[in-house]
């Protein structure tokens, strides 16, 4: 289990670098980095991929459903986090995203009758609690009413139901998928409904700076085809719900980077919501095998 622990480690760590390269694109509309993230991530899994495994990319007509929905809750994922913060604080869809490992124990219980060990939702409870102190740290505890702000939440939550999703349909295809086919598939199916959802928006693909876009290429690079590929591989070892509290050690690896990149400060709050999702990430890490 070390090598998959690593992996994880080196996938939380690939995510967390998101928010920096994403503050370097500062020009690009957030869909828009969305759909260059998954477009390029996965035009280049394509190249590779069936350059050498022509004859292994098969699966079973349920598997190619599952997969195309796999890849559409990733989009929508994609699409309803960005939308959140349009409307409502960062503090507050932070929150609202970290319930994530809540639905995902629901889901597993209710529909894959995935048993839940009390470790599990000890975490739960750490993670969440985590996360919030360091949202509210952001926030020094300003608290926004209305109706926008209503309507982020809601976009907020959906976010974290989507990804949940996405990963309960990772989990069930990794036991009969190899990573490489399942991740082929997902991606590509991401990117499209991204590149549709772009074009409906009529949202212009090209005049940004050419930072942008190489902070974008980096992005499905090392964010997406490295970090979010690992977390897709440890599912076939780890339960759902394991896999989506290790997740949450992404504003904390983040929070770290700032510090080292952009000098921002680590204040109580950062710190207490940085040893409490360690102790989640800790203390589920004991019950998270399959």
């Amino acid at each position: 289990m070390i090598k998959v622990y690593f992996v994880l480690m080196l996938g939380i760590i690939s995510v967390s670098f998101a928010a920096i390269f994403v503050r370097f694109c500062d020009d690009v509309p957030a869909i828009m980095i969305a759909t260059y993230r998954l477009v390029i991530a996965s035009t280049i899994l394509n190249i590779l991929y069936f350059r050498k495994n022509k004859e292994r990319f098969k699966f079973q007509k349920k598997d190619f459903i599952f997969g195309f929905f796999g890849g559409v809750f990733l989009s929508l994922h994609f699409i309803a986090w960005l939308q959140s913060l349009k409307y409502t604080s960062v503090a507050s869809s932070l929150v609202l995203l970290s319930t994530g490992p809540i639905f995902v124990s629901i889901v597993s219980y209710l529909i894959l009758k995935e048993k839940q060990d009390k470790e599990i939702i000890i975490a739960i409870v750490f993670a969440i609690a985590g996360s919030a102190v360091l949202a509210f740290g952001d926030a020094n505890f300003e608290v926004r009413f209305g109706e926008n702000a209503l309507i982020g939440d809601g976009f907020a939550i959906m976010a974290a139901f989507f990804v949940s999703l996405y990963f309960l349909i990772g989990s069930h295809l990794r036991e009969r998928m190899d990573i490489m086919s399942y991740i082929v598939l997902v991606y590509t199916v991401a990117a499209v409904f991204l590149l549709i959802v772009s074009l409906v928006l009529q949202i212009p693909f090209t005049g940004y700076e050419l930072r942008s876009y190489i902070f974008m290429v980096l992005l499905a690079l090392v964010s997406q085809n490295l970090g979010h590929t690992s977390f897709n591989w440890a599912l076939k070892y780890l339960k759902t719900s394991m896999v989506a509290i290790i997740t949450l050690g992404e504003p904390v690896i983040g929070s770290i980077l700032a510090y080292l990149i952009f000098g921002e400060s680590i204040d109580k709050y950062k710190f207490i919501g940085i040893i409490l999702i360690f102790a989640a990430i800790i203390i589920a890490s004991r019950k998270g095998k399959k």
